[in-house]
């Protein structure tokens, strides 16, 4: 169903992110990343108390070359 659309700013869009304005039959936005993270990193709440006296990622990566994501749908 069309629609009359007046001013529309965009600021910002992120990588993986759709702006779409007006009829659409399918968005599917495809994105991939990879995320190396140390012990306790990924901690959340009040009052943490994290002790890591010897903490090392290994972000060694012989392969360098990880799954596709062509065609996933």
């Amino acid at each position: 169903m069309p629609a009359i659309v007046g001013v529309a700013q965009v600021i910002t869009l992120g990588s993986s992110s759709v702006f779409h304005i007006g009829d659409v039959y399918k968005i599917m936005p495809l994105s991939n990343a990879k995320t190396f993270s140390g012990a306790g990193s990924f901690n959340t709440g009040e009052s943490l108390t994290v002790r890591n006296n010897q903490s090392s990622t290994n972000t060694y990566d012989p392969d360098s070359i990880d799954q596709a994501i062509l065609l996933n749908a």
